[in-house]
């Protein structure tokens, strides 16, 4: 048996633009960063690849990325699925 001790600390970033200039500061010391995306929300993700992906990559070029789906209690959610339909979306099921 192999034990290992890992120090773990999550830092939920503000994505709002007032924080563009103060979020580069909790990267340095970065080991793996999650990206997290409402899978009822195709917006949250598409924001994932044009915001997030650029700005993770200048900041922690090497740092592997996990890309983590949120939400799938809503994915058969009546409301939220009607709600998608009105706007002509469904839940995210995969990524290509």
């Amino acid at each position: 048996m192999i034990t290992l001790q890992l120090e773990l600390e999550l830092w939920d970033t503000a994505g709002q633009e007032d924080f563009d200039r103060l979020r580069p500061l909790s990267y340095p010391d970065t080991d793996v960063l999650l990206l997290c995306f409402s899978i009822v929300s195709p917006d949250s993700l598409s924001n994932v690849f044009e915001k997030w992906v650029p700005e993770v990559k200048k900041f922690c070029e090497d740092v592997p990325i996990v890309l983590v789906g949120t939400k799938r209690d809503l994915r058969s959610d009546p409301q939220v699925v009607d709600s998608l339909q009105r706007q002509q979306q469904k839940p995210i099921s995969f990524i290509d």
